[in-house]
């Protein structure tokens, strides 16, 4: 019986499991995309596993719904605070390692989740996209109609050109609703579909539009199919600091699955 939580912060969810005992098979990527299986295992965009960490409250290890581990994930980041303070590893505040490097978090009163992400101090513009890593790779392009855009067929286009081979990118469609509010769409690489959202897509897109000047703030609203995410930041000599990601993480169920 394998021990899971269950979790979603703006629609995009999570299999959890609390791997401080190191029992967790990490080398059976078949378990890992059964499991993400939404027919067969428990569902989700992805694992995560929580494990101990010298120095850090915890560890994050993420793996794509595919089975194969994977570069940051800002959803995921939130949903594993919300994790560890369910676990009581955490109170509101903590600090943790992840495969882009440290971050730090906390959770207010309502339950919403802040969570830092790495500096950006490099963004490729186009003139028709920008392309820039917020922990994972981001193709942010803007486009008009995003209700009856294309996203899966013309994001996986994109995700697997030769602009991007061999390891691919996750691709958002971006369309203004107003000053410093956007709504996107994204394509996200590993899940080889469209999410109902993408926490460090959300963080790319927000800088990518102040950095080219559709937003004028450093607040940015971002709204996905399954709710909506603030961003904030600093700006230094170019380079994008102190990133935030904010929204809801929560717990959905839990229960056992059977090896």
């Amino acid at each position: 019986m394998l021990k899971f939580y269950k979790y979603q912060g703006t629609g995009n969810d999570f299999v959890m499991i609390d791997n401080r005992q190191s029992k967790f098979p990490k080398d059976n990527q078949e378990l890992v995309e059964l499991l993400c299986d939404r027919k067969f295992g428990v569902g989700g965009d992805g694992l995560i596993l929580l494990e101990d960490a010298d120095e850090y409250d915890f560890r994050m290890v993420y793996y794509n719904a595919d089975g194969a581990e994977s570069t940051m994930c800002g959803n995921g980041g939130r949903c594993i605070v919300a994790f560890a303070k369910h676990l009581g590893i955490i109170d509101n505040e903590c600090e943790f390692i992840a495969i882009d490097g440290e971050h730090d978090a906390h959770i207010d009163s309502n339950g919403i989740v802040s969570l830092k992400m790495i500096d950006v101090n490099e963004i490729e513009v186009d003139k028709k996209f920008t392309f820039l890593n917020t922990g994972s790779p981001h193709h942010v392009q803007v486009v008009r109609e995003l209700e009856r855009f294309a996203v899966y067929a013309k994001g996986k286009a994109i995700r697997e050109s030769d602009l991007y081979s061999p390891k691919g990118t996750n691709v958002n469609f971006v369309e203004q609703e107003g000053p410093n509010h956007f709504r996107i769409r994204t394509y996200e690489r590993g899940v080889e579909d469209e999410t109902l959202s993408c926490g460090t897509g959300a963080t790319a897109v927000a800088i990518s539009m102040y950095h080219q000047g559709k937003a004028d703030d450093t607040k940015v609203r971002i709204e996905v199919e399954g709710g909506e995410l603030e961003v904030s930041f600093e700006v230094e000599n170019g380079c994008y600091k102190n990133v935030y990601l904010s929204g809801p993480a929560e717990l959905v169920f839990e229960g056992n699955f059977v090896l």
